[in-house]
């Protein structure tokens, strides 16, 4: 170690390399060999008695020292029983038992060391002692009677099957034993010791394994009896009825199979009718199953109608209030009466269906929603209306449809929120049933109790579609005296004036609705008023309601508009044009573009006063595309030359000065020419040649010539409001010019 640092390792790879094959074949190599006994040769009886004396003495060292562990004991009499000394081997064994006699695995060994030296008698009692001290131990009981049968002892095998059904052991013994029968054919003995089997374990598997049994060697009346054996046990209790489920289902198909299927529908359905439709899923699948392969067409709908059910009420009973839910539930149950209506079904029938329906709806209106909010009741109430309009259209019954919807009015917490169109079809219904009076009632009492724009629109609407005019004007003053921020209910009365043939009256109302200062939307009001004038052919009318809608606003949309209308053609007004046949085109008013050109100039100067660059642009846009459309060239480049140009500049950040920042804004060439003469024109002959110079000119006189007005400008960076559309070259010049220009 020096200067306190560790000494540096040699990670040099080493002269010889050792590889880890090298390594394993080496451990194989140094590996000490396991001791090995040396044989012995037995040479005569002299030395046969002194080894097997001295291995009796081991072992029974080892007994003595560990006088518990049985596998010392099985050791120890199995090589008495190689050495042939089977008295000297059984005196082992029972020494063992002594120890522990109710070890299994020392019993199979003592047995199977009898069987080995083919002393079948000594088996034999071993196994009746075995079985005599450990009566619940099966495979004591397996053994012996393989024993027997092997021996072909089938009276032997049958009293220890006996000896053995007497402590009642599991179903595998039971069957062990109908099974060794069968091999013999002795059937009816089989049959016996099932019936014994159903008296000893009385389940549902056990009674469907005999009656099965049964039916396989042909006994069929037998099997039929037992499955009615297995149902009287089980009685009618719909407890003890769904635990037979499975011999109902078992009885069904045997049935089945032998092509009784009116026997198995009628099985099926004295059991459907027992169970909670919740609890007999899988039987109704397998009647759906047999529905599908031998039902009618009707059997099979009513099929899928209960297992339908049965999911719907799983879905109800985990949530109540689940509306969806019940929706499919009651058109589940329409669906059903419609299809019996269809078929022409009995009176007693449809009236039971109905009543399904009934009660479907019913069960449903009663989860009345928890919250007081509107949103909770919207999926609820509709239960109401598609109960009312079941009753009235599918079921005729008037008197109660009425009934539903005075009940659903009862429900609704009006003071709160209410529904229109619970309002509106109660009274639509009430027209149907040719009682205007009630249904008129009930819509004023609506109006007057919650009044509300849907209801105000439905009232109308109905008196208009009776014809009803004079009503319909009444309630729509009203809608004005109740909402006169509405511009709606404004334009849709003056539409039924215009609708009518009054032009005063409509425009009277306009005339009112504009007057209203607080309006909720006066721009559709505005719209609405100028579209009727144009649409009677008054352009002066227009005019007039374009100019004080500009006084008003001065927005840019209002001019833009203003000015389209004047270019425009315009319908012809008069009674000349009612007099027209109906064959011939309608006649039009060419519009005036110097009137237009008039308008354009006149927003241009009010923006321009209000200082809005964006606006401007828009309008001048707009300008552009009227004049390429009915202008000259020489307007349209006029046009072009009030377009801006977009420059880039610079302003102060902080008030001291010290920071500067970079903005692009748009110049106008009038003002710049007011404000900046000699700046803009330097500006606008940069910008002329730059554009020479895109297009590859070099006449030097071009560059010199003063600049025009009309010369559209160009731009150095793409923009919203830029009109140009050269090509961006030499974009450091030009903006080092342009930025050259606003520092001036």
């Amino acid at each position: 170690m020096q200067d306190g640092r560790a000494p540096r390792k040699n990670r040099a790879p080493a002269a010889v390399q050792i590889t880890a094959e090298q390594l394993l074949r080496e451990a194989q190599e140094r590996q000490e060999t396991a001791f090995r006994a040396p044989k012995q040769r037995v040479e005569d009886f002299e030395e046969l008695h002194e080894y097997r004396g001295r291995k009796r003495k081991e072992f029974e060292e080892r007994i003595r020292r560990t006088r518990g562990n049985l596998k010392e004991w099985q050791s120890y009499a199995s090589w008495e029983a190689s050495q042939g000394e089977y008295d000297r081997s059984r005196s082992v064994y029972e020494r063992a038992l002594d120890v522990d006699s109710r070890s299994v695995s020392l019993w199979l060994s003592y047995t199977e060391m009898e069987l080995k030296g083919r002393n079948i008698q000594h088996a034999r009692n071993l196994f009746d002692r075995a079985v005599t001290l450990l009566p619940r131990i099966d495979q004591l009981w397996y053994k012996y009677v393989y024993l027997e049968e092997l021996l072909q002892n089938v009276a032997g095998a049958r009293q220890v099957f006996e000896r053995w059904m007497k402590w009642e052991p599991e179903d595998k013994a039971w069957q062990a034993y109908i099974k060794m029968e069968e091999r013999y054919t002795e059937l009816d003995r089989a049959s016996a010791i099932y019936e014994r089997w159903v008296a000893v374990r009385p389940e549902p598997r056990v009674w469907v394994k005999w009656a099965k049994f049964e039916e396989e060697r042909m006994k069929l009346d037998k099997a039929r009896e037992v499955f009615q054996m297995a149902l009287e046990f089980f009685g009618d209790d719909s407890e003890q009825i769904e635990k037979a489920q499975a011999v109902f289902n078992a009885f069904a198909k045997m049935e089945t199979r032998l092509k009784e299927y009116d026997r198995a529908r009628v099985i099926y359905k004295f059991a459907l009718d027992r169970l909670p439709r919740s609890k007999s899923t899988s039987l109704y699948a397998a009647y759906t199953k047999f529905e599908k392969q031998h039902g009618t067409r009707s059997t099979l709908e009513s099929t899928v109608l209960g297992k339908r059910r049965i999911q719907y009420e799983e879905e109800i009973s985990h949530d109540p209030n689940n509306y969806d839910v019940w929706f499919d539930y009651a058109r589940l149950e329409e669906g059903a009466v419609r299809s019996l209506v269809e078929e022409s079904a009995s009176a007693e029938e449809v009236e039971e269906a109905v009543g399904r329906v009934r009660e479907v709806y019913e069960r449903a209106v009663a989860n009345v929603p928890p919250g007081d909010a509107k949103r909770f009741w919207r999926r609820y109430i509709f239960l109401w209306l598609d109960y009312a309009l079941f009753e009235e259209i599918d079921v005729k019954d008037y008197d109660r449809a009425r009934q539903i919807y005075k009940t659903t009015l009862t429900v609704i917490p009006h003071k709160r929120f209410t529904f229109a169109k619970v309002w509106l079809m109660f009274a639509r219904f009430e027209v149907r049933r040719l009682d205007l009076p009630a249904a008129r009632k009930m819509l004023g009492t609506a109006i007057g109790m919650c009044p509300k724009e849907k209801l105000f629109k439905g009232y109308i609407e109905l008196e208009v579609d009776l014809r009803e005019f004079d009503r319909a004007r009444q309630l729509y003053e009203k809608y004005i005296e109740f909402d006169p921020t509405n511009p709606s209910a404004w334009i849709q009365y003056a539409q039924l004036e215009d609708n009518l043939g009054d032009s005063a009256r409509a425009r009277a109302i306009f005339e009112l609705a504009t007057a209203q200062s607080p309006l909720s939307t006066p721009e559709n009001l505005w719209k609405a008023y100028i579209d009727y004038e144009f649409n009677q052919g008054e352009r002066e009318r227009t005019r007039g309601l374009y100019e004080r809608l500009v006084e008003m606003s001065g927005h840019v949309k209002v001019w833009m508009s203003y000015a389209q209308f004047e270019a425009a053609p315009i319908p012809a007004g008069g009674d000349e044009e009612e007099e027209e046949g109906e064959g011939e085109e309608e006649r039009t008013v060419e519009g005036d573009l110097g009137l237009a050109r008039q308008v354009f100039e006149r927003a241009y100067k009010d923006l321009k006063s209000k200082g809005l660059k964006q606006e401007r642009v828009i309008l001048l846009e707009e300008w552009k595309k009227i004049e390429k459309q009915h202008g000259s060239a020489a307007d349209m480049e006029k046009v072009e030359g009030m377009m801006p140009i977009v420059s880039k500049k610079r302003r102060k950040v902080d008030e001291a000065g010290d920071m500067e920042e970079e903005y692009w804004d748009m110049v106008f060439a009038d003002d710049e020419r007011e404000s900046n003469p000699a700046s803009f024109k330097f500006l606008e002959m940069a910008h002329k040649w730059k554009k020479l110079q895109v297009t590859g000119s070099s006449a030097a006189s071009t560059l010199l010539a003063p600049p025009k007005t009309t010369e559209p400008p160009l731009s150095d960076k793409p923009s919203a409001t830029t009109t140009t559309t050269e090509d961006n070259a030499d974009k450091d010049d030009d903006s080092d010019m342009a930025s050259s220009d606003g520092d001036e």
